[in-house]
């Protein structure tokens, strides 16, 4: 399945029991909001999908995996309504991450930024290269890394979170990313696809039961982003609106 628009795009195909699941962007792979609701709805279906056991998540291109939040889409919200809005679609799709029956695995062949780093957070297990160095740059536009918080904290601690929420403008190395866990496995860029591919297919051959169980232990304890995550969405959403926020976005637009 293949849906495509000025948007961007989002791609499933399948393998036995695998489903590979692609999204782009042309703006360094960046989510406006209406990508960011295909990719939820596409992780509900598989979630849903008897015939799927393991879902591979990834993006287009070589450089950046993902750079976040559209800023074009940022600079055109005039409420404190809209931005709650388009900050919760990061929030439904982090709970739908959280919430899918499959295990999720993701493939991040290069940089990530913002919103991109709670996407790899949300992931189970994450393959990357030495060139997906990352960075939390909120700070940087005024707002901050409150919807991913608590994925990005649940995978590397409070303390590297903070390090890297308050270092704005600085870029972590992967090998930081993989010593403080966000990334499991890390590999040379042409090894990165057929090191996923071994996983998954090891992977999907284990009992899809044990694997649903297995999922619902290793999220044990974040049911309270249901609610956290909006309450989070609604303080980005205030602050986007603030003049040091839309002069640096005019900034760093591209």
């Amino acid at each position: 399945m293949s849906l495509e628009n000025t948007n961007g795009s989002l791609e499933t195909s399948f393998q036995n029991t695998i489903a590979t699941v692609q999204f782009g962007h042309p703006a360094s792979n960046s989510f406006p909001r209406e990508l960011l609701n295909r990719l939820t709805a596409e992780i509900n279906s598989l979630s849903r999908n008897e015939e799927v056991s393991v879902i591979v998540l990834k993006s287009e291109g070589e450089k950046t995996f993902c750079s976040g939040a559209s800023f074009n889409e940022l600079l055109k919200v005039e409420s404190e309504e809209q931005g709650l809005e388009f900050f919760s679609g990061f929030a439904h799709l982090l709970n739908a991450m959280r919430n899918c029956n499959k295990i999720i695995i993701g493939r991040v062949q290069g940089k990530a930024v913002g919103g991109g780093v709670g996407i790899v957070s949300a992931c189970d297990y994450v393959f990357a290269t030495p060139q997906s160095d990352i960075k939390l740059s909120e700070l940087a536009i005024g707002i901050g890394p409150f919807v991913i918080e608590p994925a990005v904290s649940r995978k590397i601690g409070k303390t590297a979170m903070t390090q890297m929420t308050l270092a704005a403008h600085e870029w972590k190395s992967a090998n930081w990313a993989f010593e403080k866990g966000l990334f499991s496995v890390l590999c040379d860029a042409e090894n990165l696809d057929a090191e996923v591919e071994s996983f998954a297919q090891k992977l999907s051959s284990y009992n899809p039961e044990a694997l649903y169980e297995m999922k619902k232990i290793i999220w044990e304890g974040t049911e309270q982003w249901e609610s956290l995550l909006f309450e989070r969405a609604a303080i980005t959403g205030k602050l986007v609106l603030s003049d040091f926020t839309k002069n640096a976005l005019l900034q760093f637009k591209k």
